[in-house]
């Protein structure tokens, strides 16, 4: 088969891939980008592998960087981009079911082929616009299946995050997982237990936020991985119940819209002690919470000034996206109406801050100033008082007489 057009990201490497060649060795595209542009799918990394070995290639090229030389990547600087190149290799045993305990580079590009998960992953591209399939990956991009490369239950003993990559690709192709693959995620799938939480985060991410996520979940519960993740086993129905209450046809906005809805599900109120156990950052964390939060707010009642000043526009508005999307009562027009309502969206906003106070009405430094500032917020936003640095000064001091 050969591309009779190569999409902009290959072209502007093309001069890469004719300088390693130039030089006498061999150089290709490889992996996802091929696969995606056969797909007519947006490319987002351009890889390329070569027969020449690492300190080959930094001879070639003027400008380079060691990203991961021991693993035979040279990150090359060229033409006003960046180009990681990885050396044809192959991989020894592996440790810990997620690294090879060793490296050794190779000139065979089928070799090199051989050592990846899935056969439309295995797929290579030349300068020309050819495609060299080693293993039948056109065939299955055709059938759209995902099949390991030669030994599936091997694929997945080498390194057992295959096996969440396999359900995250079936939610992001809208794939199905080759029956003799898929009894070897099943069985493999306790080897997730072996395997950072990070990393597993980082696939389960990528799985919630497909457009097919729903697909590859059920391949999730049905091959019970769930119970090697964090928290989640035993979880099957909640899990389930998780597709069950949203419309066939939603997708989620963001990542921390799609997690707030799997805690939702599960009747998890406590977000962050959950997401900490996935090693989350705190940025995360808190991101999830207040949409947890304004989500059971908005249960009990309807939006108010305060509520909105306090989560903010976009929060409230993921909420009521979920909301709309489990059938439930939803008010797009209150939040538009509530928000231009709003005379502050932000503390930082107001006419007077702690330095004034301290300045310019004599105050200390202390809780006590950070109560008065709380107030006036407080105050802004209900209408009480205008954001006005003399209507503030006056709603302070008689706020000071009264006590």
């Amino acid at each position: 088969m050969k591309l009779m057009t190569m999409p902009s990201e290959f072209q502007k490497a093309l001069p890469i891939l004719r300088q390693i060649k130039e030089a006498g060795f061999e150089a290709y595209f490889v992996g996802g980008s091929v696969r995606d542009v056969l797909l007519e799918r947006p490319i987002h990394d351009v890889d390329i592998a070569t027969s020449s070995y690492p300190q080959e290639t930094k001879s070639i090229f003027p400008r380079t960087v060691d990203v991961g030389i021991e693993h035979g990547t040279v990150l090359v600087l060229e033409n006003g981009g960046e180009y990681e190149i990885t050396t044809f290799r192959t991989e020894d045993v592996y440790v810990d079911f997620r690294r090879p305990s060793h490296v050794s580079f190779v000139r065979s590009l089928e070799e090199d082929l051989k050592r990846r998960d899935f056969t439309v992953n295995a797929l290579a591209l030349d300068e020309e616009g050819n495609i060299i399939d080693c293993f039948n990956g056109l065939e299955d991009l055709k059938n759209k299946s995902l099949r390991a490369v030669g030994k599936a239950h091997e694929r997945f003993e080498e390194d057992a995050l295959r096996v969440m990559r396999g359900f995250r690709f079936a939610a992001t192709l809208g794939f199905t997982i080759e029956e003799a693959t898929y009894q070897a995620m099943k069985q493999e799938a306790k080897l997730l237990a072996k395997i950072s939480v990070e990393r597993i985060f980082i696939e389960f991410d990528k799985l919630l936020m497909a457009e097919y996520w729903r697909k590859g979940l059920a391949l999730l519960i049905d091959a019970q991985a769930n119970q090697f993740l964090p928290d989640l086993a035993g979880k099957e129905e909640d899990l389930l119940r998780l597709m069950a209450v949203i419309k066939d046809t939603f997708t989620f906005e963001n990542s921390a819209q799609a997690w707030a809805h799997l805690m939702i599900s599960l009747g998890i109120y406590d977000s962050r002690a959950f997401l900490k156990k996935w090693k989350t950052s705190n940025d995360f964390q808190k991101a999830v919470s207040k949409i947890v939060s304004l989500y059971h707010f908005r249960e009990k009642q309807e939006l108010d000034k305060l509520s909105l000043y306090t989560y903010g526009k976009e929060v409230a508005l993921l909420v009521e996206d979920l909301r709309q999307a489990r059938a439930l009562e939803s008010d797009f027009a209150r939040i538009q109406e509530l928000d231009e309502a709003l005379v502050i969206h932000d503390k930082h906003e107001m006419a007077i801050n702690g330095r004034y106070l301290m300045q310019e009405m004599g105050m200390k430094p202390g809780p006590q100033l950070g109560e008065i500032l709380n107030r006036v917020e407080l105050a802004i936003v209900n209408g009480q008082v205008p954001n006005q640095i003399e209507a503030i000064r006056q709603f302070i001091e008689e706020g000071d007489k009264n006590e």
